[in-house]
């Protein structure tokens, strides 16, 4: 079975998304209810701007969108399926040996 560019490039951009641990932080948190900017940065513990950054990044990765409420913005996940898929891959990672990559904080996998 052939795969389509379309479904590469969407799996890239998940990819790419999953690939920083404060991105990640993101969508864990968005996958259990929707945040605000600031709110969201105080809770992972990093700066507005780095917040603001990545935030940037999961919009254009079409993973996350901004609601508009008054004069801020509420952040979710742009389809609910994504937490889904997120429950389903933090299952898969946790179904395997811990001891094969021990060192993955330092990018050994």
């Amino acid at each position: 079975m052939r795969t389509s560019t379309m479904q590469n490039d969407a799996l890239a951009r998940f990819g790419h998304a999953l690939s920083d641990a404060t991105r990640t932080q993101i969508l864990l948190r968005l996958r259990e209810a929707p945040g605000y900017p600031a709110d969201l940065a105080e809770a992972i513990g990093v700066s507005r701007q780095i917040l603001s950054n990545h935030l940037a990044c999961l919009r254009g990765c079409g993973l996350v969108v901004a609601v508009p409420e008054g004069r801020r913005n509420r952040y979710e996940l742009a389809d609910q399926r994504i937490g889904r898929a997120l429950d389903d891959l933090l299952g898969l990672v946790l179904a395997v040996d811990p001891a094969c990559c021990p060192d993955a904080a330092e990018g050994c996998c």
